[in-house]
């Protein structure tokens, strides 16, 4: 133990929570960083067949904490992005819509796809760059609360003191339920499937979102490999039991799923590449980000469908507006945990994460569903939307976070 007392105490060394430690840490911020779990175990090769979206907004955030430098492979950048409306094993809706070059401001990607291995371990490796951030992990804290300061035990024996906790430990947080801040979960009775795919043909950088009766499906563009230069991942929600028999199905069945659910993509011949994962979906919000001397962030405060790519980037979102607030507080040597900056922060992101968890709830029961009229209805939105080149790049102004 280096310190005794911190600026601030980071419960969670996830993506969220330790990029925050990151980026906090290269301003000279006094950070203390706690995980239940060893940090070199989330590195396990194993743990292969997730990425990430990140969007422009959350990748100048990696830059600026140091993060987006050490990804040990390149991130694929996307150039366009294709949305379809159909039933699998037929042809999409002839009303598509196309987001290209042209609706990126100033010629920029939409976002970029990192596997979630690769950005383990670079903010694994950046965690050890900075001499004001201590990591203690695996480690447990017990948290008490005092109106000037949160004092932390720490399982492995020793007692410090910060002036703010941040939760960044998940949906379940502890830290949210000791402090009492309630919890709304919508539940949508359906499972994601995660897997990467090999294709025989390029992808070009193009992602597609397919709205299906059953759920959405979404092939995102990966970087290539030695063995496999062409990969994309694949996000696949279903209801309940259909998506427990699909996740289980062997390799060759499971790749001509995969194709009926592309549109009228030919990427060619499809061989589904290491791990497949498979997660309930729901979608939840804290009903309060903040409490004495406590910060929610991450998944601790909200939980949205998968339906556009948006979690771990509402997440990052937390991440820039708090990081702000805190690093102006130690330039200005003012309270980190005031009562002041922390209704501030709320101020700042709950009501634009509120916002993009109706969209995306909107979003699921409008698309998740047969109804022929509800259909007609889509396809006249979908239409519309294509038609008119500002509300294009106003929502993907919304979606890079620029």
């Amino acid at each position: 133990m280096k310190k005794t007392h911190y600026d601030l105490c980071i419960n969670g060394a996830g993506p969220v929570g330790a990029t925050l430690a990151c980026r906090l840490a290269a301003e000279g911020v006094r950070v203390l960083l706690i995980d239940r779990n060893a940090l070199p175990g989330m590195e396990d090769p194993a743990l292969d067949g997730r990425a990430y979206a990140i969007a422009e907004g959350s990748r100048r955030m990696l830059a600026d904490a140091g993060i987006w430098d050490n990804l040990p492979n390149v991130a694929q950048p996307i150039h366009e992005i294709r949305v379809a409306d159909g039933r699998p094993h037929e042809a999409p809706s002839p009303l598509t819509l196309h987001f290209g070059p042209e609706d990126a401001p100033e010629g920029q990607s939409f976002g970029w796809m990192v596997e979630a291995r690769d950005l383990r371990l670079a903010i694994n490796q950046t965690l050890k760059q900075y001499d004001t951030l201590d990591v203690h992990a695996p480690d447990l804290g017990t948290f008490t609360f005092h109106p000037d300061h949160v004092s932390i035990r720490l399982a492995s024996g020793n007692t410090v003191t910060a002036k703010l906790a941040v939760a960044a430990e998940g949906r379940r947080s502890p830290l949210r339920r000791q402090a009492r801040i309630g919890l709304t979960k919508i539940p949508y009775n359906e499972y994601g499937i995660v897997a990467t795919i090999a294709h025989e043909k390029p992808h070009h950088g193009v992602a597609l979102e397919h709205f299906l009766p059953e759920g959405p499906f979404a092939r995102l563009p990966m970087p290539g490999t030695t063995e496999h230069p062409h990969r994309s991942a694949i996000v696949w929600a279903e209801g309940e039991g259909r998506a427990q028999r699909f996740h289980d199905l062997p390799d060759e069945i499971f790749a001509r799923e995969i194709k009926a659910r592309m549109a009228d993509e030919n990427l060619g011949e499809i061989t589904p590449t290491g791990r497949r994962w498979i997660y309930p979906l729901s979608a939840q919000y804290a009903h309060s980000y903040i409490g004495p001397r406590l910060a929610l962030a991450g998944d601790a405060a909200h939980g949205i469908h998968p339906i556009a790519g948006q979690g771990l980037n509402i997440g990052f979102r937390d991440v820039i507006s708090l990081a702000d607030l805190l690093i102006e507080a130690h330039r200005t040597r003012k309270d980190m945990g005031s009562s002041e900056l922390l209704v501030r922060y709320q101020r700042n992101t709950r009501p634009g994460n509120m916002a993009m968890l109706a969209a995306t709830d909107a979003l699921e029961r409008l698309f998740g569903n047969d109804n022929p009229v509800l259909r007609r209805l889509r396809d006249i939105g979908i239409a519309g939307v294509q038609r008119f080149p500002a509300l294009r790049r106003a929502f993907v102004r919304k979606a890079m976070g620029v």
